[in-house]
């Protein structure tokens, strides 16, 4: 990314609880971080959560990133889905098991709503885990998470 580009500082959260849930952390951070216009600045410890949606599942793996993008909000989530795909990710039944799972929580102060994007993430207010990890990304950015 050039330097001095204007960018938004945008949380996406990250989730698995099929296979080799670790493995698909990493691939998904990897991916992210290769995405045009797009770097990692910080990302939150990876946690263990239970389960919730339908149907049996194991549990989760969850992690929140902090990247810088000149991305706008819909051309990172075409871009997120991708990554998805790539990391197997079959979207046969909502709220169903997952290999990866990419949300953006927060796209700077923005709102948006959209059919297929709104922000802030709707679940971002029930969603502990997710809380806690803003509040670690807070305090190693320095309050700019």
């Amino acid at each position: 990314m050039p330097e001095g580009a204007p960018t938004e500082r945008v949380l996406i959260a990250l989730g698995s609880n099929v296979g080799q849930r670790a493995a698909h952390l990493a691939a998904a951070r990897t991916a992210i971080a290769g995405l045009p216009e797009t770097r990692i600045v910080a990302a939150s410890r990876v946690e263990e959560t239970a389960a919730f949606g339908v149907g049996p599942q194991g549990p989760y793996l969850n992690q929140m990133l902090v990247v810088a993008t000149r991305l706008e909000p819909l051309v990172l989530l075409r871009a997120l889905q991708r990554i998805e795909r790539v990391g197997g990710r079959l979207r046969a039944r909502r709220w169903g098991a997952r290999t990866i799972d990419l949300d953006i929580v927060r796209y700077g102060s923005r709102h948006l709503r959209v059919p297929e994007l709104t922000l802030p993430h709707p679940g971002v207010s029930t969603r502990d885990f997710w809380q806690r990890e803003e509040r670690e990304l807070a305090r190693v950015t320095d309050g700019a998470a």
